[in-house]
């Protein structure tokens, strides 16, 4: 009689398809089309040249959502909970934060969503496709279950994928410069380009919003934590694949032609003419397919994790336990928000954007990964994690890094718009 025992919980799951969850979840929902544009216009401007960031990217993305991941598994808090123990001041920064962000990115998500639907069947304009996706994302993260809502975004990713990947193929990428694009070089004038395409692999606030998804997946205790860094690194290589071929289709299709599209959403819709020009209409339409399950990805996703997030701060400022319906999924406060981030934006694309609120959104935002990398660090440094699932020297590494990127990220934001709060403020 054999004496081995039984396989693990973790080692069943590793064996099958249930696997891949919650870190494809947060990596799709952080690819948006402003990634996608930023990644087409490096591959424009300098070919192959900026590759092993997209890899650097991919990496330290790795090592931030691993760190979000193992606090919770470690520790059974959600990340708000991390942060509330370092201060109040934290929350002087996050409601207030997540209360406009919400506003302003719900506009952006239905816009998005919006643009190539319209391209796709104009008989509706970008304002009206891109209200019924907001309802679309409200209901399903309203009316489904959490394994429901992973499938989805499974399939959107998969769409995402494939679209990319077969663009990428008909370009007939150069592989010699391909490989050479691997060794780090940073070309005249493509430093800013170069910290783009590293600090936008794969999501901003979602990144914190891991943690609620791999809870929803019921990967609660210490237990999961292998399978948790297994699901989220094989998460980041399949966003790094895409993020790849998206760059190979800028350097193949705009760089070696020397053509130019504008940054922002319109960009995208500009590559798809180009690219229906090059190799047929249904070549264009497949890509258009692709930048609505990218947008759209990103919109139930910020629907569902950020919500989440959002109930556990308003339930704790209200001081319900950890455990209380309204600081979960399908609580009065998860809905609440889910709400904001529906009605009150499609004011926005009936009237405009008011400034103040889009600059308001941009200085906030510029602050949230260096926020996170930073309460990171000092969480897994701190006795807050049991001692064997603190940072190692490795982790410490990572997350300065992604402290040292973001911030200077964040400065290069808050310069951009200065001259803009300067004329708001009549200076």
């Amino acid at each position: 009689m054999s004496t081995a025992s039984p396989p693990s919980t973790d080692d069943r799951q590793i064996g099958g398809f249930s696997l891949v969850g919650p870190g494809l979840v947060v990596a799709a929902t952080g690819v948006g089309a402003a990634d996608l544009v930023a990644t087409v216009v490096a591959g424009q401007k300098f070919g192959y040249a900026l590759l092993w960031a997209v890899v650097v990217g991919c990496l330290l993305k790795i090592a931030l959502v691993e760190g979000a991941g193992r606090y919770t598994l470690a520790t059974g808090n959600t990340i708000y909970e991390g942060w509330r123990s370092l201060g109040r001041w934290t929350s002087w920064y996050f409601a207030p934060y997540i209360v406009i962000w919400g506003f302003v990115y719900g506009s952006a998500a239905m816009a998005g969503t919006g643009l190539p639907l319209h391209s796709l069947f104009p008989a509706l304009s970008v304002t009206w496709w891109g209200i019924l996706s907001g309802l679309t994302g409200m209901a399903l993260v309203l009316l489904s279950r959490y394994d429901v809502f992973e499938k989805i975004c499974a399939a959107l990713v998969g769409l995402m994928f494939v679209v990319m990947v077969t663009a990428a193929a008909f370009t007939l990428p150069n592989i010699p410069e391909l490989l050479r694009g691997l060794v780090p070089t940073i070309p005249q004038g493509g430093l800013v380009n170069l910290l783009s395409v590293a600090g936008g692999v794969g999501g901003t606030i979602t990144v914190a919003a891991y943690g609620y998804w791999i809870r929803e997946k019921g990967w609660t205790t210490k237990r999961h934590m292998r399978l948790m860094r297994v699901d989220n690194t094989v998460a980041y290589v399949v966003t790094g694949l895409f993020v790849t071929a998206t760059l190979i289709v800028g350097a193949e299709l705009l760089y070696s032609s020397n053509q130019a599209v504008e940054s922002g959403d319109k960009g995208l819709l500009q590559l798809s003419t180009v690219l229906a020009d090059r190799y047929g209409e249904a070549v264009g339409t497949l890509f258009l397919m692709g930048f609505w399950a990218a947008a759209m990805s990103s919109l139930i996703g910020v629907w569902n994790g950020v919500s989440m997030m959002f109930a556990d701060f308003a339930g704790d400022a209200l001081g319900k336990p950890e455990d209380h319906p309204d600081r979960q999924a399908g609580g009065r406060w998860y809905t609440a928000y889910v709400l904001w981030l529906t009605f009150p934006p499609m004011l926005m694309m009936f009237l405009g954007k008011p400034i103040w609120l889009i600059l308001a959104y941009g200085v906030l935002g510029a602050f949230f990964m260096p926020f996170m990398s930073v309460t990171l660090l000092w969480i897994l440094n701190s006795d807050r994690v049991p001692r064997g699932w603190r940072n190692g020297p490795l982790s410490n590494l990572a997350l300065l890094v992604c402290t040292a990127l973001f911030a200077y990220l964040a400065v290069q934001q808050v310069v951009e718009l200065a001259p803009k709060i300067g004329g708001l403020l009549g200076l």
